[in-house]
């Protein structure tokens, strides 16, 4: 069965993410990780990962993909052991040094990062020659490509089909680096293909409507190509969005969740009911990348007003008293009394109508409107701790 591998930013997003149907979970720790500005985990944290995820069935990958300098070689095996002895199950590295590391002084999987770039059939082989557990293929490959290369190689295979794409090759990119200082690839990328530029030609401004969103791709949407994915034997499908919202992993991860044990049970619905699960945590303009060949310009984002993030995440359910109906909720965004929502579930979703708002202490509210304010309304409606609340429109 393919793996359904989910990204995590910090231990609530990473238990979400399992809840809701990922095999797998990728992380950063506070050491040689690419997201630098993510809510990195600390050894204590994976160890609490680890447990959680092995309880429900999952594993934990943990991400050391920076370019290694001189300076990081010492740390890097005492690291290592660590991540083993909290129960990390693979590493995921660019460097061949680490990957090394990994196969030879512990006992966790050895995963090549997308950041080598690795999209030919000969580099998958240099790797599984190495000894390594998976390859992960860079997103510029076609889903014909993809095809070649797992017809002509015997090694896990790890294909990106959500998320973020890069205007560089798999994310190695030095744009950051000479407009900023920042080095993208030891953590520290500033996201400069994504900043609004003005345009012009002859010292003459050419774009006097706003901001023009010169360098940035679509983010990247498989659904409609999963099926096809899944005749070709891969592996691992992955998530991109460490930095993504907790409403985001769940809903993105449901979303595939749901079509993946659909092709299984041979119940595959109309493309566009997986599209609108999607859709309700979706705040960039989707394409398929490279998976259907060369982009176009209809595969790139021009335009930063349509990236306006959604506000209909309310808030989360953290507990429901059968006897007296009582629905705890940490708030998330402003909703108001006897309103629409949506209850989002790992096994169901259902839209209700709530009445009155209270605060702890039973006070009845006008709205809740605090971030992270715990408040409770009273329902019917048998609620599941972990549910996510969303505004429901229509």
């Amino acid at each position: 069965m393919v793996e359904l591998l989910a990204p995590a930013g910090d231990l609530e997003k990473l238990k979400i993410a399992v809840l809701y149907g990922a095999n797998a979970v990728f992380i950063g720790g506070l050491k040689f990780s690419l997201r630098s500005r993510a809510s990195n985990f600390t050894i204590a944290d994976i160890k609490e990962g680890c447990d959680f995820a092995h309880k429900h069935g999952a594993q934990v990958h943990v991400t050391c993909n920076i370019v290694m300098h001189e300076i990081d070689i010492d740390d890097i095996l005492d690291y290592l052991k660590a991540l083993e002895e909290a129960g990390v199950d693979a590493i995921i590295a660019s460097s061949i040094t680490i990957l090394k590391l990994v196969k030879e002084h512990t006992k966790m999987e050895a995963h090549v990062s997308t950041q080598t770039s690795t999209i030919n059939t000969e580099a998958v082989k240099f790797y599984q020659d190495l000894g390594v557990d998976r390859v992960v293929l860079g997103r510029e490959l076609s889903l014909e490509e993809i095809k070649e290369v797992k017809e002509n190689t015997n090694i896990d295979l790890e294909v990106f089909i959500h998320g973020g794409m890069c205007v560089s090759y798999s994310g190695r990119c030095m744009l950051s680096n000479n407009m900023t200082n920042r080095d993208a690839n030891r953590g520290g990328c500033a996201h400069s293909c994504r900043w609004n530029y003005d345009l012009y030609s002859n010292e003459e401004l050419i774009n006097p409507e706003g901001d023009y969103f010169a360098m940035s791709s679509k983010d990247l949407c498989a659904i409609k190509l999963i099926p096809d994915l899944m005749k070709l034997g891969i592996n691992s499908f992955k998530i991109e969005g460490r930095m993504k919202s907790l409403h985001y992993i769940a809903t993105i991860v449901k979303a595939y969740r749901t079509i993946i044990d659909d092709v299984y049970n041979n119940t595959l619905k109309d493309f566009s009911y997986y599209e609108a699960m999607i859709a309700k945590a979706e705040n960039r303009l989707t394409s398929t990348g490279f998976l259907k060949g060369l982009p176009t310009i209809n595969e790139q984002l021009y335009d930063l007003n349509l990236t306006l993030p959604s506000k209909d995440f309310v808030g989360i359910v953290l507990d429901y008293d059968k006897e007296t109906k009582k629905v705890t909720i940490e708030q998330r965004n402003y909703f108001l009394p006897n309103t629409n929502l949506e209850v989002f579930g790992p096994n169901h979703n259902e839209i209700i109508k709530i009445g009155e708002i209270f605060d702890k202490d039973e006070v009845s509210l006008d709205a809740a409107r605090h971030p992270r304010q715990i408040v409770h309304i009273y329902s019917d409606y048998e609620f599941e701790i972990n549910d996510l609340l969303r505004l429901a429109w229509g």
